[in-house]
């Protein structure tokens, strides 16, 4: 390894996650806050090691994460997509395993916009006869 850091940026919905690995005993740590006490879901502290434990990296790397925007469950991508992304900088032979899981494709699902004439994106008025 040439480089101490490895870099990725995750995105999903509106969150934006910078994500670093660090070699070291595997320790996540979000925003200054450790994973346990920064998400309450276990699913979630699930979704951010997806792509450790598919690459049989969870006890060689340290995770720094400033993760910012959206809510805990598109952090949590955002974060997933972020590691993933950083990983590759690692060793380029985990492309295959984390293609294969979907880890690098960035969901392009979004937040439909509202339009006119309806009170939300596809919510139209009340409907009445008379």
């Amino acid at each position: 390894m040439a480089t101490d850091k490895f870099y990725g940026t995750g995105r999903r919905k509106s969150s934006v996650a910078r994500v670093y690995l660090v070699p070291g005993t595997g320790k996540i740590t979000i925003n200054k806050r450790d994973i346990d006490e920064y998400f309450g879901l276990e699913t979630l502290k699930v979704i951010v090691r997806q792509p450790l434990v598919a690459t049989d990296n969870t006890s060689k790397f340290d995770v720094l994460v400033n993760v910012d925007g959206g809510g805990y469950t598109g952090q949590a991508g955002a974060i997933r997509h972020g590691i993933s992304r950083a990983l590759l900088q690692v060793d380029d032979e985990y492309r295959a395993i984390l293609k294969k899981e979907g880890f690098l494709t960035r969901d392009p699902r979004m937040k439909e916009r509202k339009k006119y004439g309806l009170k939300a994106a596809r919510r139209a008025p009340q409907f009445s006869k008379r």
